[in-house]
């Protein structure tokens, strides 16, 4: 780290935190119950707070044509009713010991997060194995269900002009791979689910060989241990599901699609380029060029877009992936500005970094930015079980996650002109244009 970013997190109190220094990677425990689920915990007791993250590795990427959208439907169902806690008791229950939980779904996997006072734990192993070892995938609820995921389907594509131009790009720029669909996935698929697809589903991806269960908090290893073995410990394992096989073909050329969408204002412009998964060691050098090119006021697009009045907003957004996917540049026109106008002048400025590079001091930014961003998620007990169990599944170690700010200090100008030049060129970039009417032919 460089003297000058280690001043300044020590100025904003970073490196002074008691949460931050007291955090090695030394410090994390794990261990395997016997039937394959691995659980790793940091113990932490600087509030009397606690929380646990399941991490299942199931997410769209997982899924087939028929059956898309059915990762982001058991985020609902797993809320509504098992064995020993009916429909809507796991929330009611968790409230009731002074908990809150949520849940998130993904490309790559399906995340369940409970936060909680410490003497609440053993409440939330049994509210947790009840729900994986017991389901009810009961008729009535699966309809009920299946019509609000319709309902945040329809709703979520009226309400929102990114899903909706990144759904039509996506399934443009993925010619075989999964991440082709939407994490929702189809409405059709939504429509047909069967009651026996939603089982093997359940069985075969809501197995303990294919978790990781994260606890953070003022918890002891000897406690977590021994819940574990008691709760999670005797459920037993599947079949390993099965690997996803697709390999991506190699794109030789641009592609384009528009979506009409009479509500649009001024056209939107989304570019996606494919780059590799998140454990490819050009992942720090591609998050750095994202941020470069869109965060704040002194940024890229800001500074020659924004500003000059071409577009409203312009951002990029790059997933982390098990495998090879899209980094994203999303532009919203200015009023009287035409998409052809916008789309060219968001490629400009990607050129203009190919051609030319990047200054040290634009890069020394934007490492600032992103190491305090760093710091100050690790200050937190729920951000120290997000990001521990996101280094662990998508860079495969979780000691990589101590290593991430001497990586994204060892990025170079000429590694950001690198990335640039081999990932942001013309024949790997698909381009979705949405707006309230298509261009004539000319």
């Amino acid at each position: 780290m460089t003297r000058k970013i280690i001043a300044l997190l020590m100025t904003i109190g970073l490196l002074n935190a008691p949460t931050v220094s007291a955090t090695q990677a030394e410090d994390i425990n794990s261990f395997t119950l016997d039937n394959g689920m691995k659980i790793m915990v940091l113990e932490d007791s600087s509030i009397p707070n606690a929380n646990m993250y399941i991490f299942w590795k199931v997410g769209s990427r997982n899924e087939v044509p028929g059956i898309t959208g059915i990762s982001h439907f058991f985020e609902h169902m797993m809320f509504n009713g098992s064995k020993k806690f009916g429909p809507k008791m796991f929330d009611r229950t968790m409230e009731a010991a002074g908990g809150a939980n949520n849940a998130y779904t993904t490309e790559d996997m399906t995340v369940y997060t409970d936060w909680f006072p410490a003497n609440g734990l053993e409440t939330i192993f049994d509210l947790e194995a009840d729900r994986i070892a017991n389901l009810d995938i009961n008729p009535v609820m699966v309809e009920s269900e299946r019509g609000v995921v319709q309902s945040e389907r329809t709703t979520g594509l009226e309400n929102s002009n990114w899903r909706t131009i990144q759904e039509a790009l996506k399934s443009v720029a993925f010619a075989a791979h999964p991440y082709s669909w939407s994490v929702i996935g189809y409405e059709s698929d939504i429509a047909a689910w069967t009651l026996e697809d939603l089982q093997q589903y359940h069985k075969t991806y809501y197995a303990p060989n294919n978790a990781l269960v994260v606890i953070t908090g003022d918890v002891k290893l000897a406690e977590v241990k021994a819940l574990a073995n008691q709760y999670f410990a005797p459920i037993p394992a599947q079949a390993p599901p099965k690997a996803v096989r697709t390999i991506e073909p190699e794109q030789k050329g641009e592609r384009r699609v528009f979506v009409k969408k009479e509500s649009v204002s001024t056209p939107n412009i989304m570019l996606a380029y494919h780059v590799p998964a998140t454990s490819h060691a050009d992942y720090y050098a591609l998050d750095l060029l994202a941020s470069m090119l869109s965060e704040g006021n002194s940024s890229r697009f800001y500074q020659a877009l924004v500003d000059k009045q071409l577009a409203v907003a312009a951002e990029t957004y790059m997933p982390m992936s098990f495998d090879p996917n899209l980094f994203y540049i999303l532009g919203v026109a200015n009023a009287g500005v035409n998409a052809e106008t916008l789309e060219q002048a968001l490629i400009e400025q990607i050129n203009l970094i190919a051609t030319q590079g990047v200054t040290q001091q634009e890069l020394e930014k934007v490492k600032n930015i992103k190491l305090m961003d760093f710091y100050r998620t690790m200050e937190t007990i729920n951000g120290k079980a997000n990001t521990l169990g996101t280094y662990e599944l998508y860079f495969g170690d979780y000691t990589k996650l101590f290593n991430a700010p001497e990586a994204y200090n060892q990025v170079t100008p000429s590694d950001i002109q690198r990335v640039a030049q081999t990932y942001l060129i013309k024949a790997n970039r698909t381009v979705g244009v949405l707006a309230a009417t298509e261009e004539s032919d000319k």
